[in-house]
């Protein structure tokens, strides 16, 4: 929560200088205190519906010890679902004209799951623009994951992403971008400056697309792939490139997937490991199953009727894996989040306080 300069004292303009947000008393008499409301439009799969929620919900708790968030969870319609997931969603989630009748502070659109790089045949594709129209005009700001980030830099921006020869998936160093700005983004103010964050896609959105846009790139691996930017005012979109929400075996949990499929004969390779993420002792119990599996294949074994086939050793793997992203991702939700609270207006229904431009929300 910001400092209020109640005095003339220097380090308060020293502060200021420094990017630290320092309200004056008057702004401060103004500011309305209260809870915020987050909407969550989870467009993950089934089999990922529960674990994404828990995943921001983390992040979102994490952020502040002090403030109060009510995260309101919706979906899309045109998602298949099945009948499990269909009743789990009528009874715990909420519509988007709810959503829409009570207002949001901010909002987080998930990724999804889909096959191919095209993403306007979708069947959600146009209902997720009218939630992207509805919260540019009524939601102070939208944070976006992978396929998120992908569809509105598509849509608003006009630059469609574009498939990868071989799948980006691992565990990445990143670094905070700074010379590309006048001062630091208080996005990614006291955050490191060096951290890791973890991916998984087929599909691309260069550094060199944000740019064409007049995207502020803030963050960005160290081979040059975009992390973490925002739209051109620096606020009102903020998009997620990688996967920074994810447990410590998640990525094991897709790895595990991956290899299933391929027993099952819906893949035509094995799938190789994601990198930066296993240990030599994880790599080398993962290889002697392969082993197994490939010899088993060869010699006609069905892995889906089997009742002895061996397990996957998840239990061997995921004690053993490092969580090297975590505490990077809560600060940069919670330096998101206290903006949110600092220039979201006191009625839910309107994105801005009377004193903020939403062309330069931040006054950047």
């Amino acid at each position: 929560m910001p400092l209020v300069a109640h005095n003339q004292l220097p380090s308060f303009k020293r502060l200021q200088d420094e990017g630290i947000k320092v309200l004056t008393p008057v702004t401060a008499q103004h500011q309305d205190i209260r809870e915020l409301h987050i909407g969550l439009l989870n467009m993950m799969p089934d089999a990922a519906l529960s674990a994404t929620e828990r995943q921001f919900f983390r992040l979102i708790g994490e952020s502040n010890p002090i403030a109060q968030f009510y995260v309101h969870p919706f979906t899309l319609d045109e998602i298949p679902r099945s009948e499990k997931a269909s009743e789990y969603i009528a009874q715990y989630y909420e519509t988007f004209d709810d959503i829409k009748e009570m207002g949001l502070d901010a909002l987080i659109i998930t990724g999804a799951n889909v096959s191919g790089p095209e993403l306007s045949n979708q069947a959600f594709w146009k209902p997720l623009i009218e939630v992207f129209d509805w919260a540019w005009s009524n939601v102070t700001s939208t944070l976006c994951s992978c396929l998120a980030t992908h569809a509105v830099m598509e849509f608003r921006y006009a630059q469609k992403r574009t498939p990868q020869e071989e799948k980006t998936w691992g565990v990445f160093p990143h670094h905070v971008v700074i010379k590309e700005h006048k001062k630091q983004h208080p996005l990614i103010k006291d955050i490191n400056t060096r951290f890791d964050v973890p991916h998984s896609r087929w599909n691309v959105v260069t550094a060199k697309q944000f740019k064409q846009k007049n995207l502020k790139v803030l963050v960005k691996s160290d081979e040059g792939m975009v992390h973490l930017a925002t739209s051109p005012d620096g606020f009102r979109h903020v998009l997620f490139q990688g996967h920074p929400e994810y447990d410590t075996i998640s990525l094991l949990k897709e790895y595990k997937r991956e290899v299933l499929l391929f027993q099952q004969g819906k893949l035509k390779h094995y799938p190789p490991f994601p990198k930066h993420y296993l240990g030599v002792f994880e790599k080398a119990i993962l290889k002697e199953y392969r082993f197994y599996c490939e010899k088993n294949m060869q010699q006609g074994q069905d892995f889906t009727l089997n009742a002895e086939q061996r397990e996957f050793p998840e239990k061997l793997i995921r004690q053993n894996i490092d969580i090297t992203w975590h505490d990077t991702a809560v600060e940069v939700v919670g330096n998101w989040m206290g903006l949110i609270y600092q220039i979201t207006h006191n009625d839910r229904h309107l994105p801005f306080m009377d004193s903020v431009d939403p062309n330069n929300p931040l006054n950047l």
